[in-house]
């Protein structure tokens, strides 16, 4: 494979797993956070190789149990997973999938950046915003309900370091955010942009674009990722602004019964946090 499409890859899946639990088992990565189990970015198999048909089934039994606290079981599949294991996933109807888009910006961005004000998240007054924010963002895309939202912030906030939360201020307040990490192979990532409805088409996420990419690169980073869903408009902004379509990834969902108090915890695993816990 491209070396290229496989650390733009391995940056994705390694920003997705930071603040949370990691353990490897049945030729997998397992990403787990038992403080919330109804985080899907904080819940999910990646890093597969698992491909004969024994090894798959065993894999999908580990996973069942590794996330009996979660009301889902996600798996994660790219050009680098064995096709065998995707086709598996495909075979049962529980099984729904959606496809994310992986950009890569080799160059500067394509448009000059608007002298907005962009601040770095560094004590709790920031933070505070960011939660706000980031419940607005949750409100216009949430089908999970608000208790949902907040632990995606919480765990968004864990990963800071060595992920950077940046602030757009438009006269003085705060109206938007982005996040920048270098990554640990050379290709950085800016992620989770959002600027508030009636604060758009001012030039504020290309503010904050052009300040992640700053920060990506004064860390040593030189490719920079970025990702949306394959079906949504932003990637069209995202292509004007200079970033390149680079791979495909899908992942796989499936709806677990649920579980009550009693038989929601997480079983103890040996391995390592990535990050931050939450």
């Amino acid at each position: 494979m491209d070396a290229l499409i496989a650390a733009a890859l391995s940056t994705n899946q390694d920003n997705l797993a930071l603040g949370n639990e990691l353990f490897a088992a049945e030729g997998a990565r397992f990403i787990r956070n038992a403080a919330a189990p109804d985080v899907r970015d904080a819940n999910l198999i990646d890093s597969i190789t698992a491909a004969s048909p024994a090894q798959i089934e065993a894999l999908l039994a580990r996973a069942a149990r590794a996330y009996v606290h979660c009301r889902h079981l996600r798996c994660d599949v790219d050009p680098r997973t064995p096709p065998q294991f995707e086709a598996r996933l495909r075979l049962d109807p529980a099984w729904s999938w959606s496809e994310v888009l992986l950009l890569v910006l080799d160059g500067e961005l394509g448009a000059k950046p608007p002298p907005f004000d962009v601040r770095r998240i560094d004590g709790e007054a920031g933070w505070q915003a960011f939660a706000a924010l980031h419940a607005l963002n949750w409100q216009e895309h949430a089908e999970r309900g608000d208790e949902a939202g907040a632990a995606i912030a919480a765990i968004m906030r864990g990963k800071a370091p060595p992920r950077r939360f940046w602030l757009g201020c438009i006269d003085g307040m705060p109206r938007g955010y982005l996040s920048s990490w270098e990554g640990t192979n050379g290709v950085g990532q800016v992620e989770s942009l959002f600027v508030q409805r009636e604060f758009r088409h001012r030039g504020l996420a290309t503010a904050l674009l052009a300040r992640g990419l700053r920060d990506c690169r004064e860390h040593g980073a030189g490719p920079i990722v970025i990702t949306t869903d394959a079906s949504d408009t932003p990637k069209q902004l995202y292509a004007a602004l200079g970033w390149r379509p680079l791979a495909l990834k899908r992942s796989y969902l499936k709806p677990l019964p649920k579980r009550s108090a009693a038989g929601a915890r997480a079983p103890a695993e040996s391995g390592q946090a990535g990050g931050e816990k939450v």
